[in-house]
């Protein structure tokens, strides 16, 4: 590997397929989650990468079935807290003003530093680019309050998908996009090898 994104974006799709194929209930996806999300962490902090953000749901993500609205809300908040007890700068970033923001994560909608602190965290719960941007009747507010939030050099998503379904439209103008087919429950290290390896072969111009 000859170049290591700064920050990396992380999209982790694929959970309700993946329990629908284990012959579960969509909303049992959800909870198989947090280990991979560990894992990754623990994987991107060994290879020297600066900032990552996680994508948790979105404000469109709530429009699902009550019982998927818990489970994947739950899923966060257990996994906030597990990054809490790392050494990490974390920041839970969302309308915090709807009620379908976790009430548990309101203690951390402003950047901590846990344990000796060191790489950047970011976890979007209850995100929308509207909210970030400040858009509402044709107008867009003045401040972006994802600013913070530093510019993303990869994006991983899982899943198959290929889109950003809203992910930090502003830091992401310049990202590279790389998708693993394979559902996020089913992670492993070396999608996260892959996808470096992969983007280290990029031209990067930035524009120029």
């Amino acid at each position: 590997m000859t170049r290591i994104p700064r920050h990396m974006g992380i999209i982790p799709d694929g959970n309700r397929r993946w329990a629908l194929e284990k012959g579960l209930a969509k909303e049992d996806g959800y909870s198989h989650g947090i280990s991979p999300g560990m894992e990754l962490f623990y994987t991107c902090r060994d290879l020297g990468v600066k900032e990552l953000t996680f994508y948790g749901f979105t404000v469109d993500n709530t429009k699902r079935p009550s019982a998927q609205r818990l489970a994947f809300s739950q899923a966060c908040v257990k996994a906030v807290e597990a990054l809490s007890r790392e050494d990490a700068d974390l920041l839970v970033l969302g309308n915090t003003k709807s009620l379908m923001f976790p009430q548990e994560l309101l203690p951390y909608t402003s950047r901590q530093t846990f344990g000796a602190g060191g790489i950047k965290v970011n976890f979007l719960v209850n995100y929308s680019f509207e909210w970030d941007l400040g858009y509402g009747k044709g107008t867009f507010g003045p401040d972006l309050k994802s600013a913070d939030v530093s510019r993303v050099d990869l994006i991983i998503r899982w899943g198959g998908r290929r889109r950003l379904s809203g992910f930090l439209p502003i830091q992401s103008v310049y990202a590279d996009i790389y998708v693993v087919d394979e559902y996020w429950p089913d992670f492993t290290p070396q999608h996260v090898q892959n996808a470096i390896s992969w983007y280290s072969a990029q031209d990067i111009t930035l524009g120029g």
